[in-house]
């Protein structure tokens, strides 16, 4: 029998009395744009902001910074108040454009964050209008003031890319995103001759070479899903999900450790508690185990159950096994 499959919104998931009804688990997987490299290319519009997941999380806003910043701080955040992200990248240059580096390729330490944002200060808050709020390792979080309407995407959207075509737009105030890139020029000069980069390049790594920015939004324009205002507990390592936690007052774990009924995961390596949630249907510890991924960028739910977790066999003497992660992931 196969999974129950349904097309979802954003904000769909089932009534709150089916929820309460049923042990059920709740695994989130990233998702990709539904286009490749070449499609950017021959397409002449801005792009989608957001990758699946993160408008899945947050709504068609993607207020990612807000967030982010709650997750990482005591500090009370006013929902009202616009924050943009700032972090600082490596753009490695081609024959012909500049691509943007994941954080997870650069390497950046602490003291590094520290001394290069220490060099970039000045400038950051002058264009700002305002201090900086929270200085993290891989990332720097100031109310947006001038920056307010600028359109922009996450370095986890960008990466790996032509930067030309993920650049910061202006959208209804012309001039914003000329103002952003006159700052990012001035940084780079910046840091081209900071000490950092120079020790950086003796050891072979990638130098620091400009700042990006993205998430720009507000609190109040979170419209995270039901299934996640309505879990009783919340497991990832992405710092996002620690702000909806702290967001919405729902208890939070950085690691996961039991599939227990009524949670929310997004995992880096979800393949690893497959054979976990399959032993806890069969066990009869959970009733169902609910899927959400986005193939060809559209959200999708699939809802598993202790009938539906095996293959069929025309071997009828034989036992069913399980259908394997790969198997799950490619239908």
């Amino acid at each position: 029998m196969p999974p129950k499959i349904r097309e979802m919104t954003a904000n769909s998931t089932s009534p709150p009395s089916a929820q309460n009804a049923l042990r059920r688990f709740t695994l989130l997987l990233s998702g990709e744009d539904a286009f490749d490299s070449e499609d950017e290319q021959a397409m002449g519009e801005r792009p989608v902001q957001g990758l699946p997941h993160e408008r899945f999380l947050l709504g068609k806003l993607v207020p990612l910074a807000p967030v982010l910043l709650l997750g990482q701080t005591s500090q009370v955040v006013n929902p009202s108040e616009v924050i943009a992200c700032l972090q600082p990248v490596h753009l490695h240059a081609t024959r012909d454009h500049l691509i943007l580096m994941g954080q997870n390729q650069i390497d950046l330490t602490q003291s590094e964050s520290t001394e290069l944002l220490k060099t970039a200060l000045p400038f950051i808050e002058e264009d700002f209008q305002s201090s900086i709020v929270l200085r993290g390792q891989y990332y720097w979080f100031v109310p947006a003031g001038p920056f307010t309407n600028l359109e922009s995407y996450s370095i986890e959207q960008a990466h790996g890319r032509n930067i030309d075509w993920w650049m910061p737009r202006d959208t209804n105030e012309e001039g914003i995103a000329k103002r952003w890139r006159k700052l990012q020029n001035e940084i780079q000069m910046l840091w081209h001759i900071d000490p950092v980069n120079e020790k950086r390049e003796q050891r072979g790594m990638p130098s620091i070479n400009s700042l990006w920015i993205s998430g720009i939004g507000k609190l109040g324009d979170v419209q995270a899903p039901q299934v996640v205002q309505q879990s009783k507990h919340l497991y990832g390592s992405h710092p996002l999900l620690a702000g909806l936690a702290k967001l919405f007052n729902i208890p939070y774990s950085s690691a996961f450790n039991t599939p227990a009924a009524g949670s929310f995961a997004w995992l880096e390596n979800p393949d690893s508690v497959w054979p976990t949630l399959i032993t806890a249907l069969r066990n009869k510890e959970l009733d169902e185990v609910l899927l959400i991924d986005f193939p060809q960028g559209k959200s999708r739910e699939r809802v598993f159950t202790a009938r539906n977790i095996s293959k069929t066999s025309w071997a009828f003497w034989k036992k069913a096994e399980p259908l394997t992660w790969k198997e799950i992931i490619s239908s």
